[in-house]
């Protein structure tokens, strides 16, 4: 399994180094060099750890931890404080904003690989189901595949995000405002028919009676 971290610090020189070397024991890293940037990006690629620093331009380290932890689809990412900041009330402050764990810099990179690998192992010993038991469609996020009746289905990812959106609260209508927002982004400018022309692509993929238009509000899924 390859493993996504966000590292974010607004030095450069730390973003290369510590970049580098967990890129050569195989992890996928992002990087980012400002708070803002940090939660744009985490909602993006859902890492699986965020390497955070706690003095950062625009937005501190600690917001930025408190912004991540207030969205419900990042509720599994771990989140570590890399710091040069070591002062008890920091590392309090730290896991009151909702981090796993607080490492203090300097720190040598095999001890760094080694926390970074102790934490990711609670991913493994500790798995989020993918699928919602008893229901037939099962979404696999870490291969952006869809398995319907044991059967794996490719999609294009605005499409998966769709359906992984819908499927996440069966039953629950989502306005067309809430999926242009959830799958699109509010700065992204989309035809209305966009989200009608995704909607019938999923239904000749997973059948038609799985996503169900509420006429004028929006779509459910029902399984």
């Amino acid at each position: 399994m390859s493993y996504r971290i966000l590292l974010v610090d607004d030095e450069p020189d730390i973003l290369e180094f510590v970049g580098y070397n967990l890129n050569k024991e195989g992890y996928e890293v992002h990087t980012a060099s400002n708070g803002r940037e940090a939660v744009e990006k985490a909602l993006r690629i859902k890492p699986h750890l965020i390497l955070l620093d706690v003095m950062m331009p625009e937005m501190d380290g600690m917001e930025t931890c408190e912004q991540i932890r207030s969205h419900a689809e990042l509720s599994h990412t771990l989140i570590a404080f890399l710091t040069a900041r070591s002062e008890d009330y920091s590392q309090i402050a730290g896991f009151d904003a909702g981090a796993d764990d607080y490492i203090t810099k300097p720190i040598k990179v095999k001890i760094l690989v080694s926390r970074i690998k102790a934490m990711l192992k609670r991913i493994e010993n500790n798995p989020v189901p993918a699928g919602i038991p008893g229901q037939s469609l099962t979404i696999d996020k870490e291969r952006y595949i869809v398995i319907m009746d044991g059967r794996e289905i490719t999609m294009p990812r605005k499409e998966f995000n769709l359906l992984t959106l819908l499927y996440s609260k069966p039953q629950k209508v989502f306005s067309r405002e809430e999926i242009f927002t959830s799958v699109w982004g509010n700065d992204v400018v989309v035809g209305d028919r966009t989200i009608d022309v995704h909607i019938r692509k999923l239904r000749e993929k997973i059948g038609e009676n799985h996503i169900v238009t509420v006429k004028g509000v929006g779509y459910k899924y029902e399984d």
